[in-house]
């Protein structure tokens, strides 16, 4: 992309001429501001696609000032409507600029120029005609690269034919490509699971990941950085060993592959589901992936909504991630804060009034109004 913000306007050099007015002096005015280049986050927006055939964003210069001590108007702001989860990069210097991530949310990428000054500043008791005036400065110009990180709650990963697809339609009214063929999904699909109280949680299928990944095998970094924005990562292991593969390796080099590209991720929640269970060769596997891994998956048929695994890995899920009840008690979210703060008048406590918590005190109630 390339963005650049509007010019300052410059400022006026003019004098009062008026009958009857001797000696008028100075009334230029001051130029407008350039508009700025601002980013805003919106749900309505799914993709970068749009920006990608219309690569300039040039926001309007600000307007000169005029006589009579007019001030020039500024120019309009260039409001660019991204989905949420893009990360903005310098593409010169790889600086990232801003990271959006949620709705409504504006970033102002490239500042508008100030506008100039009029000679009506420059008028002094030893130089009373002023002629003096300044031009407006140039607004901000960068050369920039958008990437969107997929954001949801929960993000399914495994190798080709593992599945996910297969889960994410069998949970979810997506409806992504599935076939028996790998790489069927070559773009992360997003899902919405909905549960019987109307709470929901969106949960990502990301395509298949491979070994080498990590460095770029089968375009791995694209597909891994998606897993950025989970909140829980959930294996999904085709447990009857299709292609001939181990399902316990298959585990330990998803691992490590999630390791060599963020060892952070490796810290988040987990859930591993065991796959095709409906298959004699899944329950013989089984036993032998638990000696390997010692991890005990949850055993799943992706391709049946109505197994009981199913209905556990809902569960599991939104027991993860449900948000804090309203009335529960939880610690702020401070380094080296020790008080506990209670819930507020609000369905849920945010973060801002998390990190705010030893300064305020948000039990405090506000007295009404007097009619």
């Amino acid at each position: 992309m390339h963005a650049r913000a509007g010019k300052g306007g410059d400022g006026s050099s003019s004098f009062r001429r008026e009958a009857c007015v001797p000696e008028g002096g100075p009334d230029g005015g001051d130029g407008g501001r350039g508009g700025h280049v601002i980013f805003k986050g919106s749900h309505d927006v799914d993709s970068l696609i749009a920006l990608y055939f219309a690569p300039q964003l040039f926001a309007e210069d600000g307007v000169a000032g005029r006589g009579q001590k007019m001030y020039g108007r500024r120019g309009e702001d260039l409001i660019v409507r991204v989905p949420c989860g893009t990360t903005v990069l310098d593409a010169e210097t790889g600086v990232q600029m801003a990271d959006i991530v949620d709705h409504d949310q504006e970033v102002i990428i490239a500042n508008g120029g100030k506008g100039g000054l009029g000679n009506v500043h420059f008028r002094t008791s030893t130089h009373q005609v002023p002629t003096e005036h300044t031009p407006g400065d140039m607004g901000e110009e960068f050369r920039l690269r958008l990437e969107l990180k997929t954001i949801a709650d929960a993000g399914l990963l495994g190798f080709p034919n593992a599945g996910k697809s297969s889960l994410l339609a069998c949970v979810s009214d997506a409806h992504p490509k599935i076939a028996s063929y790998p790489f069927t999904t070559l773009n992360p699909i997003v899902g919405t699971i909905r549960y019987d109280d109307f709470s929901q949680l969106r949960v990502a299928d990301v395509p298949g990941i491979i070994e080498g990944a990590s460095a770029g095998v089968g375009l791995g970094i694209d597909f891994l950085k998606h897993l950025a924005r989970s909140r829980v990562l959930v294996y999904i292991i085709d447990m009857a060993g299709t292609d001939n593969r181990e399902p316990w390796k298959d585990y330990l080099t998803l691992r490590r592959e999630i390791e060599q590209h963020n060892a952070e991720l490796l810290e988040r929640p987990s859930l591993v589901l065991a796959n095709k269970m409906d298959e004699d060769a899944a329950t013989e596997n089984l036993p032998k992936f638990i000696k390997k891994t010692k991890v005990t998956p949850l055993q799943i048929s992706a391709i049946d909504a109505d197994h009981p695994g199913v209905a556990q890995f809902k569960q599991r899920l939104w027991d993860i991630l449900r948000p804090q009840p309203r009335g529960e008690w939880r610690s702020p979210v401070v380094a080296g804060a020790a008080e506990v703060m209670p819930a507020t008048d609000a369905e849920f406590i945010t973060e801002d009034a998390l990190k705010l918590a030893p300064f305020l005190d948000l039990t405090r109630k506000v007295p009404k109004k007097k009619k």
